[in-house]
């Protein structure tokens, strides 16, 4: 396979395997493959000069974010020495450039991957571009390979190649004068996905890092769930394998080739049991404090794999689950939009070609907060004013004037008070009779990417809710549908939030005013949803008659685990998700009367 130089060195390269590389970091020091020696044979391996420590750098999930998020989006939680927790503002591209840029001093071998959805639901800035900033952006950053993830399939295929290739957009063109998009230089790496006709990977599956002898093996998957969560026309004619599965077929690949050490790069992650990015997921036993999809896939991954960088769920650990061969394994995930990175040291040993891996624990591995008190990069702050220069006659237009906090992404309750607004939006949006004729909202919490914060991002004034702020809110510009559905129908759909696809990780759908309920936690599955407790404006929901449901495109069609939707029947194209929030901004609010954070209070939570 053909080397690919690299910037930061003349020896360092990348070989690319069939597939596009695959993202972020992963946490080993004391972990190897099913055959490592042990005992005099292990302690034999450490003799000097013959391993070398490779630092393994990485995150995931950066989103376009390359100014520094605003609201809780943009802070970390860490816990003292004494059990208090503090907040710690932190993102933003020019300050992760220097973080990684310091971290790498020192280290002759060092190599930066991500754990995808580098792109995709991102801010204005980069999203108004189709992401080539932040393309541009991770070039800089010396990013090595990265896997996809899934909002890498927003708008397509043939979109997802030419961020990987280059080239200027089909429809829009280049946006700089004298200036054709060059592609990402760092491998997107897709192994579990295929064309459905040819059955061949889309991407290269995996790539080989090779430096002054050390070679590194990188696999990159995507969730095998990413058709559930991304609109149909993104993933067509494509089809998602079992993470578990690739990655094994691909570990063999690899090593009879010659390359032992390897690292899978997972678009799927677990929750911890602390916010906390410095919480020890290890307390208790090795892997005890993390839950959800990666922990049985970590687990049943084949023992050539030494280390996993994960991403999807946004959460921060550096944990240890063992392999099927019982070995401790270093598990990483390092938050999301920039916010922190994970440093993970790799013991390679030349002789065998392979990591270090013992019984013990002792994998050297922790994330880092990406603080906003460091000196930022300068080649990040010049690419940022280029860019926000030309996306400036759009992001600094004022739509709506805010209060307080009006916290989405950041908010840890099933019901938001953005989630409110947004569905309110959408049903005043829709309500007319020439529009829809809507009697109910939902809006997917998914879709809901940030929150709107009070204080000013720029020169606008606190309180002062640009377009760009309103993008960063719903940046996928789903076309806004209108549905009828039984009661029983929207009782169903209701039920499908907590039962189904979503038991074991509910999504909660916000509600428009005038629709309540009461959800029973104590409860399980579909019981949780006290059917005789839905009401529309006070009045028991008959499940014999038909209501006008208004909704996103993508649920609509049965995304997020609400195949009910899709039995929805006279369907509405109506205006798109952005143009009904901004419109409902506009409507309810003025510099002298801002709008109030809503009470957040249509789902009654039993708990």
């Amino acid at each position: 396979m053909p080397a690919r130089p690299q910037r930061r060195g003349a020896g360092l390269r990348l070989a690319t395997g069939f597939a596009v590389l695959a993202a972020a970091a992963g946490v080993l020091t004391a972990v190897g493959p099913a055959g490592a020696d042990t005992g005099a044979a292990a302690s034999d391996k450490h003799r000097p000069g013959r391993t070398v420590d490779v630092q393994l750098l990485s995150f995931n999930d950066l989103h376009g974010n390359l100014e520094p998020p605003q609201g809780s989006s943009g802070t970390v939680t860490e816990t003292e020495a004494d059990g208090t927790t503090k907040t710690i503002p932190a993102g933003g591209a020019e300050y992760l450039a220097t973080s990684l840029r310091n971290a790498r001093k020192g280290h002759e071998y060092s190599v930066t991957a991500a754990g995808g959805d580098m792109i995709g639901a991102s801010p204005l800035l980069s999203g108004l571009f189709h992401d080539e900033p932040t393309v541009e952006a991770l070039n800089k950053l010396d990013l090595d390979v990265t896997s996809v993830g899934n909002h890498e399939f927003d708008e397509g295929r043939a979109e997802l190649s030419r961020i990987q290739n280059g080239g200027c957009h089909p429809k829009e063109g280049c946006y700089e004068k004298g200036k054709t998009f060059p592609g990402a230089d760092f491998p997107y790496l897709a192994a579990n996905v295929t064309d459905e006709e040819t059955g061949k990977p889309i991407l290269k599956p995996y790539t080989v890092w090779k430096h002054k002898g050390v070679k590194i093996g990188f696999i990159g998957v995507t969730l095998e769930g990413t058709p559930d969560i991304v609109t149909a026309e993104g993933v067509k004619g494509l089809k998602f394998h079992d993470e578990v599965e690739t990655i094994n077929k691909y570990a063999k690949e690899l090593q009879r080739k010659g390359v032992k050490s390897i690292v899978a790069l997972i678009h799927e992650g677990g929750l911890p049991a602390s916010p906390s990015y410095n919480y020890d997921c290890d307390n208790g036993g090795a892997g005890k404090g993390i839950s959800g999809p990666i922990v049985d896939i970590a687990k049943n991954i084949t023992p050539k794999v030494d280390a996993l960088v994960t991403g999807h769920t946004h959460q921060a650990y550096t944990c240890t689950v063992p392999d099927p061969s019982g070995t401790p394994r270093t598990v990483t995930s390092a938050a999301s939009f920039g916010r922190l990175y994970t440093d993970t040291t790799l013991t390679y040993d030349r002789r065998t070609g392979d990591i270090v891996r013992t019984s013990v624990k002792g994998a050297h591995a922790a994330n880092h907060v990406v603080d906003r008190e460091q000196p930022k990069a300068p080649d990040m702050t010049s690419l940022i004013g280029r860019w926000n220069k030309l996306a400036a006659p759009v992001a600094g237009k004022p739509v709506g004037y805010i209060s307080a906090d009006v916290n989405g992404r950041g908010s840890t309750a099933y019901e938001t008070p953005l989630g409110d607004v947004i569905a309110d939006g959408q049903l005043e949006a829709l309500s007319p009779s020439d529009k829809g004729d809507a009697q109910i909202a939902f809006m997917n919490p998914g879709g809901i990417r940030s929150d709107l914060a009070f204080k000013a991002s720029g020169s606008e004034g606190d309180g002062v809710v640009t377009y760009g702020e309103a993008f960063t809110v719903q940046p996928f510009t789903n076309m806004m549908n209108v549905i009828d559905l039984t009661g029983s129908q929207l009782i169903t759909a209701l039920q499908q939030q907590v039962s189904g696809a979503n038991e074991a990780s509910p999504r909660i759908l916000q509600v428009s005013k005038g629709l309540t309920y009461t959800l029973d936690l104590t409860k399980s599955g579909k019981d949780r949803v006290v059917t005789d407790s839905v009401k529309l404006n006070g009045e028991a929901i008959d499940p014999a008659k038909t209501y006008r449901v208004a909704l996103n495109e993508f649920i609509a069609g049965g995304g997020d685990g609400f195949p009910a939707f899709k039995d929805g029947k006279n369907k509405l194209v109506g205006a798109s998700d952005l143009d009904a929030f901004t419109a409902y901004l506009g409507a309810h609010s003025s510099q002298s009367s801002p709008l109030d954070p809503p009470k957040a209070d249509r789902i009654t939570v039993k708990k």
